[in-house]
């Protein structure tokens, strides 16, 4: 049975792949619009399904709790699933799902996917307004969106392996889908302007330092240029001595998503009279030697020699509940 941080993943990029490839249609007049909708449901998707990776895949871990009021007055000290209008449990936000990930778990993201996400709900947010053949916006739109897209391939591969190994992530280039001899020359309304002022501030803090994989906009060059035609070689074998291997770790990742590093954080959290001294390394390595609750990842698994590194899953909580106070 797939498990439901699987299954929302493989939803997330679902949704990514249906906004590439509206995107990419050669004559599609909402293009700017209906990307930026279903670029963003891919990254709430996407957030929530790490939340339910590390969570162990705790439904509960994605709800909206709260404390009702009380008839004499006050709050309840218990807390209650948040109902929406058609009474069912609500769920967190896309931005509350990944301070989840960077403060309940440490598991620190770049700023800048935090900073280009902002920017392309600004877009959704403010898609009603659009003006779809002001090339100014568009250019911005396709800046903002291809970053977006190699955040995503990053976070992706970071969090639940090469899944994404069977798809081309590319915006095709304005020049191939927008006729600019004829671009029109409309003013951008007041509401247009106050967009590209709000994204003109969030790049600015980056236009001199280096962000390392992840970015907030990413411009896009076109040239044409002649070139001969050259073959690209390839040769393919029967040798059954040639090497093949496949490298596939998303079920592992999925079953052991802690490191040493979250793990710690988790448990400072949940006990009042943990700390991370001595007693709690010594239990630490005997649990490891388990498999049940612990796997040794290597960095390359093509070499067997090669260094290891401790993933732990969500389940050594129950052990150490044994030795530790819970908050």
């Amino acid at each position: 049975m797939k498990s439901r941080s699987k299954a929302m993943t493989e939803k997330s990029v679902s949704a990514m792949i249906s906004a590439i490839e509206i995107y990419n249609k050669p004559d599609f007049k909402y293009r700017e619009e209906i990307f930026s909708v279903l670029c963003i449901n891919a990254w709430e998707l996407l957030l929530k399904a790490k939340v339910l990776q590390l969570s162990g895949n705790k439904i509960t871990s994605l709800l909206v709790w709260e404390r009702k009021e009380l008839k004499g007055g006050g709050k309840s000290t218990k807390k209650y699933r948040k109902l929406n209008r058609s009474e069912n449990p609500m769920s967190v936000s896309m931005f509350e799902a990944y301070r989840i990930i960077n403060e309940d778990y440490g598991l620190k993201i770049n700023p800048a996917v935090k900073d280009n996400i902002e920017a392309l709900a600004e877009i959704r947010d403010n898609s009603i307004h659009f003006i779809n053949d002001d090339l100014q916006l568009s250019l911005k739109v396709q800046e903002i969106g291809t970053a977006s897209l190699q955040n995503y391939l990053h976070l992706t591969r970071e969090w639940f392996g090469d899944i994404l190994t069977n798809y081309n992530f590319y915006l095709m280039p304005l020049s191939f889908v927008r006729d600019f001899d004829s671009a029109s020359g409309e003013v951008l309304n007041a509401n247009e302007k106050k967009l590209l002022k709000y994204i003109k501030a969030l790049e600015k803090p980056y236009d001199s330092k280096d962000i390392g994989d992840y970015n907030l906009t990413l411009k896009i060059d076109v040239k044409f240029q002649k070139v001969k035609s050259t073959g690209l070689p390839i040769k393919v074998t029967n040798d059954p001595h040639a090497p093949a291997f496949r490298i596939s770790e998303e079920d592992l990742m999925e079953k052991y998503p802690w490191d040493y590093r979250i793990l710690t954080i988790r448990l400072q959290k949940r006990y009042t009279n943990f700390k991370a001294n001595q007693d709690y390394h010594k239990l630490r390595k005997k649990l490891s030697r388990d498999n049940k609750f612990c796997h040794l990842r290597s960095y390359n698994p093509a070499n067997p020699n090669s260094e290891k590194k401790p993933f732990f899953n969500t389940n050594i909580l129950k052990e150490f509940d044994k030795h530790y106070e819970k908050s």
